[in-house]
């Protein structure tokens, strides 16, 4: 496994698989500027690296995230927090709307921006003695980095207003229950899981997982019309590619397809 440090994170390469790896760990891997800026650095490093299929998002040591490091609150004023929280967003929205599937390795605490961290990746697996919630309404703010729109959209308006009205947490369970989460797996157990998930995943066709997210993605803030429209549109530019013809013609030969992401 090939690994890179940076200042706040850690990139370990895996092929076909990308470990991102949240390393502040002394501060339960909170959520700086620096780590901001490094996040973007890896994502865009990473996207048109052929052999890189999946990401992994995880935290070192005993926690995921527990958000915003809130040393970097005291000396925001209005303008800068609202610059400060826009950053944060533009940087998650590239997750979601990332060319490959991104999986959340939630282990223990994902609170505040941690949260929004793992809420803007494809899938999130989480380890039993996981701990989620969005606290900021205790600090006398809200959340800042997608938690009020993403949460209602993956679990509903009322488990969301629940959820950052009364800033407790709810453990991984509870989480699974809502769909706030896909899975839940022992934490010894859980690196290997979101392997095997990703493993599984980079098998599949590149371009047909990265219009299958835009599709979804794109499609729930839209009208189903327009939504459908897009999957018509998709589906059908699907034809034009060779991996279309590779997955058809292994089915019909009855083997196992090669995809190449072209």
């Amino acid at each position: 496994m090939e690994s890179q440090e940076y200042k706040t994170i850690k990139l370990a390469i895996e092929k076909p698989i990308a470990w991102i790896i949240l390393n502040r760990p002394d501060r339960l891997n909170a959520i700086n500027p620096d780590m901001v800026n490094e996040l973007n650095r890896v994502l865009n490093s990473l996207e048109d690296l052929e052999d890189i299929r999946v990401l992994i998002i995880t935290g070192e040591g005993k926690a995921f995230s527990a958000g915003a490091d809130i040393n970097t609150f005291t000396t925001l004023t209005p303008f800068k927090a609202m610059l400060f929280s826009k950053r944060i967003q533009e940087a998650f929205n590239k997750i979601m709307l990332y060319a490959k599937p991104v999986i959340a390795a939630i282990n223990g605490y994902a609170l505040g921006g941690g949260l929004e961290l793992a809420m803007s990746c494809d899938i999130r697996i989480a380890s039993e003695n996981a701990q989620l919630g969005q606290p900021e309404i205790n600090l006398g703010i809200i959340p800042g980095a997608g938690g009020t729109q993403r949460l209602q959209r993956l679990a509903n308006r009322g488990a969301a207003k629940m959820i950052i009205f009364n800033g407790e947490r709810i453990n991984a369970q509870e989480a699974l229950r809502i769909g706030l989460v896909d899975e839940v797996v022992p934490l010894e157990k859980l690196k290997e899981e979101a392997k095997s998930v990703a493993l599984k995943l980079a098998e599949k066709s590149p371009l047909a997982l990265m219009s299958a997210k835009y599709s979804i993605e794109l499609g729930a803030e839209s009208n189903i019309w327009s939504g459908l429209a897009l999957e018509a549109s998709l589906f059908g530019l699907m034809f034009s590619t060779k991996d279309a013809s590779e997955g058809i013609n292994a089915f019909l030969q009855k083997r196992k397809p090669e995809f190449k992401g072209i």
